[in-house]
């Protein structure tokens, strides 16, 4: 079946998916899989602004496989055309071949050959943090109790993941000279900074936590803007950041404590831009639940299950929907995002 994915791959990989700019709509990519299964019932929604979805059911299915088409842009240090798919002796290379079109193409040839109850969701906006099309999903009368996310697992059944949170932090001060006495506590970025000082000390105390082999608070300042130049005291800054808590940890707590550190007569705007729950979803005792029910849909389909990971999926969509979810599809996390990025054809002829 391998010459097959790879003849779908190639057409996949052929379709401009990156986002952004995310252009894209509801005939290219999303045509062609509707041609591929003509004993599919299949509905194309559009979302906006590049979002779109298409919804394949075959039969009465109560599980559904998730497969985001969106793809990262492709670097400068790409040796060969992104946009067309090169196949060596043991790996297929091209934009998106392992995030995450190779296991759209394996999905379209099993189906291709076999006959029973199916159901996949494509959609198209994963890679900006924008949700629409598994929210619009979700939102709907669905049927599905079960679902399986592809994402780059090396070909197994991961139960568990991170959270993620954004944030814009707005900092006000108080313009003058520098030489002032009091320019300490009145620069909006020195009290940036000292959040940032407390913020990292406070992280690092949080090493010791566990849950699933995953330790600790991932936490990431990417961005401090502010000031005007080294003799004014800074009437303004920015702070941009991100931190992604184990599924036993309180998002809402998490975020009362980051903002608290703030000096509240210096922190003008706290705003989340993001937020994505862990996988599994809840509270300890009820994702500890779905951990097993996870585990329990993975061992009915003989998956080898790997090790929670570091990075966010929309599994956990899936699973604040209450629906048993994990995540499992060809590919290595380290070759997603990255110029010339590959997937193995042993994983591709796995998955298929």
């Amino acid at each position: 079946m391998l010459e097959q994915v790879l003849q779908h791959l190639e057409v996949l990989v052929s379709h401009d998916t990156r986002n952004p700019p995310r252009a894209i709509t509801t005939g290219g990519i999303f045509e062609y899989i509707r041609t591929q299964l003509p004993d599919f019932r299949v509905e194309v929604v559009d979302h906006g602004a590049g979002a779109v979805s298409l919804l394949a059911v075959r039969g009465a299915p109560r599980r559904i496989f998730n497969v985001h088409l969106d793809t990262v842009p492709s670097s400068p240090a790409w040796t060969g055309d992104p946009l067309k798919l090169r196949v060596t002796a043991d790996r297929a290379i091209g934009l998106g071949a392992c995030d995450i079109k190779g296991a759209a193409a394996a999905l379209i040839a099993a189906a291709q050959v076999t006959q029973g109850d199916a159901a996949f969701l494509f959609s198209s906006d994963e890679e900006a943090n924008d949700p629409r099309c598994i929210a619009g999903f979700l939102a709907r009368e669905h049927g599905f109790s079960e679902a399986i996310i592809a994402e780059p697992t090396q070909g197994q059944a991961v139960l568990a993941h991170r959270g993620i949170s954004a944030v814009r932090m707005a900092f006000t001060g108080q313009a003058g000279h520098a030489s002032a006495e009091n320019a300490l506590s009145l620069s909006a970025v020195h009290n940036a900074m000292r959040w940032g000082t407390d913020a990292l000390a406070y992280v690092k105390a949080q090493n010791h936590l566990r849950f699933g082999g995953l330790t600790g608070l991932r936490f990431n300042i990417g961005r401090v803007e502010g000031g005007i130049k080294a003799n004014m005291i800074a009437p303004s800054a920015e702070v941009r950041f991100g931190f992604r808590p184990l599924p036993s940890q309180d998002m809402d707590a998490l975020h009362a404590q980051f903002r608290g550190m703030a000096n509240a007569d210096a922190l003008a705007e706290y705003e989340e831009t993001f937020r994505g729950p862990s996988l599994p979803s809840g509270d300890v005792a009820r994702a500890e639940e779905r951990r097993l029910a996870a585990r329990d849909l993975a061992d009915g389909l003989d998956l080898p299950i790997g090790n929670a990971v570091d990075f966010w999926t929309e599994a956990s969509l899936f699973s604040e929907a209450g629906l048993t979810a994990l995540v499992y599809g060809p590919g290595d996390i380290a070759q997603a995002h990255t110029a010339d990025e590959w997937v193995s054809l042993e994983q591709l002829q796995g998955y298929a």
